[in-house]
């Protein structure tokens, strides 16, 4: 049974991936979807029909969602031919004052720790010509003060991207980051201080998910949509991490 598998599916980008990975893999037969929000995954699967989805009401942040997808995956013999690992959240604030402890371990532990671990799980389920979709943030390019940890955590998932795509090339797995902009999401809504992003152009999810598609098709290891942020990645490269952390700061 050839599969898809879809971290934080519910809405904004994951639920963007869900829909275009259906019209773009017409041969994948079940598509998993995973988020806490598991009303929110079947009104989603109500849009296709025609297909069969697996709704996961799973929270990331708990080592059991780890292992209890891994048996799910061995007791129907999945061939997973996609994993979007696109659950992730942010906060603002500086640390050991105006960030919330809360709030800081949840980004680490979603971002990084949830990350590694359902691509730990999903790996050993992937076969030649599978693809993997992290993603990551034009913030992963720089250090951004009041938005650390964040960005730390996006630097984070663009270097195990570069490493794993490096180790999966022999069993002609790919691996993609896409490293957007700030984008209309509850993904922000959430991360809140939407004035923060004033002078920066905005993404539109519907774009970057096409064009990070196309990007893994291709076996790209990173994908930076828009030319802004295609400037930004550059001049980032470019200048001293100093004077990018001054440019940067939010």
């Amino acid at each position: 049974m050839t599969a898809a598998v879809i971290t934080g599916a519910s809405a904004g980008l994951g639920a963007e991936f869900t829909r275009q990975l259906v019209r773009e893999f017409p041969e994948i037969e079940e598509f998993w979807l995973i988020a806490r929000r598991v009303g929110k995954l079947e009104e989603l699967a109500q849009q296709f029909p025609e297909k069969k989805f697996v709704c996961m009401g799973l929270n990331l942040l708990d080592p059991k969602s780890f292992r209890y997808l891994g048996e799910k995956l061995a007791e129907q013999k999945a061939d997973v031919r996609v994993l979007v690992n696109n659950a992730g959240c942010g906060t603002t604030g500086n640390i050991g004052s105006s960030a919330s402890p809360a709030d800081v371990m949840r980004v680490v532990d979603l971002n990084v720790r949830a990350l590694t671990m359902v691509t730990q799980t999903v790996v050993p389920f992937m076969t030649r010509g599978a693809k993997i979709i992290n993603v990551s943030s034009i913030a992963a390019f720089c250090p951004t003060p009041r938005m650390t940890v964040y960005s730390a955590s996006k630097a984070y998932v663009s270097a195990f991207t570069g490493g794993i795509a490096d180790e999966l090339r022999p069993k002609g797995i790919s691996v993609t980051a896409v490293c957007p902009g700030p984008m209309k999401t509850e993904f922000f809504d959430a991360a809140g201080d939407h004035d923060l992003f004033g002078n920066i152009p905005w993404c539109d999810p519907v774009k970057v998910v096409a064009g990070t598609i196309r990007a893994a098709k291709k076996g790209r290891t990173f994908y930076t949509p828009t030319a802004f942020n295609k400037f930004y990645r550059f001049v980032a490269k470019l200048l001293l991490m100093k004077w990018m952390i001054k440019a940067t700061r939010v």
